[in-house]
């Protein structure tokens, strides 16, 4: 079958190898302990399981929601911005509803780009950047995040030719794979750089409540960052509602209008009920993102106390579920991630899945109950 020239420029799906591997240790009838997908496994809120409920029972919610998300839960994302970053915004204009950030990621290059427009994507990064833009027309310009610059972009070491010539940048902190969190002054340096070169900024910022040491912080608090950037958030993550598909843009209010453009054409807006209980969520369950951060420290430093000694070597994370740990000197890290399956039934993620400079590191999710940790920990010291 005759497929898209776009789609064949996508990078594989390298993680496919991986889940053969996965399927081929429990054929043999081990268990797998998966540490590699980000998916919280704990439930949410049981008052925002009943708000959900309630919000199903309005025989107005099962109609075409509005396309840039409910009044309601605009106005929800307003007072949460208020609150938490001391960020005012303009319900009306500068919020707009996803489904799943996702979904606005992916269609933004749609909205913004022509054919061959150049975009630069951190590297390693969330591959989804990539692949938007490819799918749109774009011309990628990866940026390498160093160990040494503490996964942050060196924005002066970009060359001022391709300064010139970029259009929109993604770039996401709290950071994933790498659980690096950026703070207010690199912020400021990078919408200064940004305006300087008239490039859009697309800021990733769906691990916002995940921060596991200091406050969340988001771009626009910066000044003058409403004038060139939109900042992605979503609930999955602070409310362990993944499966839901429910989160937001805000910022630049032409930015959003391009991208509600687009939307328009590939979507109908989030579910009328989901979008009760987001604001649910976002005005009475203000606590519990604090709760989930409390039990991701408390595996992160389990994990680390325990795997440490076996010489395995953790890059010293402040945010995010993951833990960004160095292959051993020699090994590729897919290649490596695979041997540890093999041999302890223990899935872990190469940093290669996340790009070129990903490779060398795999990524660790806290995502899976203390006690598959625990046998995790158990399996690794025994087999490695």
């Amino acid at each position: 079958m005759k497929t898209t020239r776009k789609l064949s420029l996508l990078p594989p799906y390298l993680f496919a190898e991986l889940e053969r591997a996965k399927a081929e240790v429990m054929k043999q009838g081990k268990e797998v302990i998966d540490l590699g997908v980000g998916d919280p496994d704990l439930p949410p809120p049981s008052g925002l399981l009943e708000a959900l409920k309630k919000a199903l029972e309005n025989p107005e919610y099962h109609c075409y929601p509005p396309y840039n998300g409910t009044a309601e839960f605009r106005r929800a994302v307003a007072d949460y911005y208020r609150e938490t970053f001391g960020v005012k915004l303009d319900p009306e204009k500068e919020i707009l509803g996803l489904i799943g950030s996702k979904e606005g990621i992916a269609h933004l290059p749609f909205a913004l780009l022509d054919e061959g427009d150049l975009v630069l994507v951190t590297d390693p990064g969330y591959p989804p950047y990539s692949s938007s833009v490819i799918m749109a027309g774009g011309k990628l310009q990866p940026v390498a995040l160093k160990e040494e610059n503490r996964f942050l972009p060196d924005l002066q070491a970009i060359p001022e030719e391709i300064c010139q010539k970029a259009a929109l940048f993604f770039l996401n902190y709290p950071n994933n794979p790498t659980g690096q969190a950026a703070d207010l002054e690199f912020l400021t340096e990078l919408v200064g750089w940004a305006k300087k070169h008239d490039i859009i900024l697309a800021y990733d910022n769906a691990y916002a409540d995940i921060v596991l040491e200091g406050k969340p912080l988001s771009i626009l608090q910066v000044e003058g960052a409403k004038e060139i950037a939109i900042e992605f958030m979503s609930l999955s993550k602070p409310f362990n509602i993944t499966g839901w598909r429910l989160a937001f843009a805000a910022g630049n209010p032409e930015i959003l209008e391009a991208l509600l453009k687009f939307k328009k054409i590939v979507d109908s807006g989030a579910f009328c009920a989901l979008q009760e209980a987001g604001v649910y969520a976002l005005t009475r369950e203000k606590s519990f993102p604090e709760q989930m951060r409390e039990i991701y420290r408390k595996r992160k430093a389990i994990l680390v106390e325990d795997l440490t000694p076996l010489g395995w070597e953790f890059y010293p994370t402040n945010a995010t579920f993951y833990l960004w740990g160095k292959v051993p000197r020699g090994r590729k890290s897919f290649e490596y991630c695979r041997e540890v399956l093999l041999k302890t039934g223990v899935l872990i993620t190469p940093g290669i899945g996340f790009g070129a400079e990903g490779e060398g590191y795999f990524r660790i999710s806290l995502t899976c109950p203390d006690k598959d940790l625990q046998k995790a920990v158990a399996k690794i010291k025994e087999n490695m």
